[in-house]
């Protein structure tokens, strides 16, 4: 339309400078002429008609280049415009599979994006999401096609394309694979947020906790996770790597990484009671009494005193001591006076044992202590009042394993 009327008013322009140019030289008393001659050939005209006839010839000879023009670039522009055309039509792909995503439609989002995927100006976005959609409807195979597709169109996005991989493989609890992927990206980019934290979220789901703790200073340093969040991550890292040693029986290996856990760790009495626990399953129990001693005065823990109790002393005498000693702040506690009567008997002190355990049963019936009490009284030959005691210790036991049985319920 508007070459119709660039073409109309040059037109309109070109005969209006033809009839004034005209009407002026014919106002002179002599038009005047003009003659050309070329060889043998002479042309003889007037100005006037010689104006009128160059101005038409220009005008022919400008639309005639301009049209030239005009149909030369004429592919390029329907090129473009078909271009054009395809990038309005792939963003609009993109916007409506993002919202099929949104809305649980897997396949349908997966279709509308792949379609336009090579006619967008982001055709990473396009492929990352079909990719997590085909994840979505379990097509694993097109998941990774799209993923290698996105890599081929966008070399420079590895890192962009490795994270939504390693994600994608973690929602779909492909730990090895995830874990593969990001320490790929880790040593590429080892201070990358999300990568440490996916990394660190992947070392918790396979149960690589040494890997997870040597992870922690750099989690600290990019402020990947809140400080609280790094120390209670700590911790648990630490407390299953105690697990871990405590497995092996190992002496030397538990009392090395416990030498390793900072302080602040120890004194939490879930953690030092992994290690203690450890200490005494492998047999090395009196390495720790004293420690084991000074956590509980320090931080009266009904876990902590049990592993007390459950320390094979070389001198039971002293073990013994120190727990009377805890008795005249804790004189009501069932789980020391428990401990106190199995000390006193180890010491063949059975009146005092027996004192201990009958104090114990009538603050707290436990099945411990109505074991205890009820050898000791074998022990004496007394076994009508043995056979009650083991009595009313399966009795509590079966009440203790229906009270979890409906709590699960």
């Amino acid at each position: 339309m508007k070459t119709a009327l660039y073409f109309l008013g040059a037109l309109i322009f070109a005969v209006a400078a033809a009839f004034f140019v005209n009407n002026w030289l014919q106002g002179f008393d002599t038009p005047g002429y003009v003659l050309i001659g070329i060889g043998h050939w002479s042309l003889e005209t007037t100005l006037a008609v010689f104006a009128v006839t160059l101005i038409i010839v220009f005008f022919i000879l400008y639309f005639f280049f301009r049209s030239l023009g005009y149909l030369v670039g004429l592919p390029g522009r329907l090129k473009r415009r078909g271009s054009a055309v395809k990038f309005n039509r792939s963003q609009e792909a993109l916007i409506a599979g993002l919202v099929d995503s949104a809305e649980g439609n897997w396949e349908k989002a997966e279709n509308v994006l792949i379609k336009h995927a090579s006619y967008s100006g982001a055709p990473l976005l396009h492929y990352l999401t079909a990719a997590k959609a085909a994840q979505s409807r379990g097509a694993f195979d097109k998941r990774d096609e799209y993923l290698k597709k996105a890599a081929a169109q966008s070399p420079d996005a590895g890192v962009a394309i490795g994270l939504t991989q390693a994600e994608l493989h973690l929602s779909g609890n492909e730990f090895e694979q995830a874990l593969a992927t990001l320490t790929r990206l880790h040593s590429i980019e080892p201070t990358h947020a999300s990568v440490l934290k996916l990394l660190h979220q992947t070392y918790q789901h396979v149960g690589d906790w040494e890997s997870l703790r040597k992870l922690l200073p750099s989690l600290h340093t990019n402020k990947v996770l809140m400080e609280a969040e790094i120390k209670l991550l700590e911790t648990e890292a630490f407390s299953k790597l105690l697990k871990q040693s405590a497995g092996t029986g190992d002496v030397d290996a538990i009392q090395a990484l416990w030498s390793e856990i900072p302080n602040y760790i120890r004194k939490i009495s879930g953690v030092s009671a992994i290690y203690f626990a450890a200490m005494i399953n492998a047999g090395a129990g009196a390495l720790v009494e004293d420690e084991l001693a000074v956590a509980v005065s320090v931080n009266w823990d009904a876990t902590l005193l049990a592993l007390y109790g459950s320390i094979a002393s070389a001198d039971v005498l002293k073990q013994l001591a120190m727990a009377e000693r805890w008795l005249s702040l804790h004189e009501n506690d069932a789980v020391l006076l428990t401990i106190l009567g199995k000390l006193s008997l180890q010491c063949a002190d059975s009146e005092k044992a027996q004192a201990y355990l009958i104090k114990s049963i009538a603050v707290e019936p436990t099945v411990q202590a109505y074991q205890l009490l009820g050898d000791l009284l074998f022990a004496q030959d007394d076994k009508d009042r043995a056979s009650q005691c083991y009595k009313n210790g399966l009795e509590l036991a079966s009440s203790e394993i229906v009270s979890r049985i409906d709590t699960l319920s």
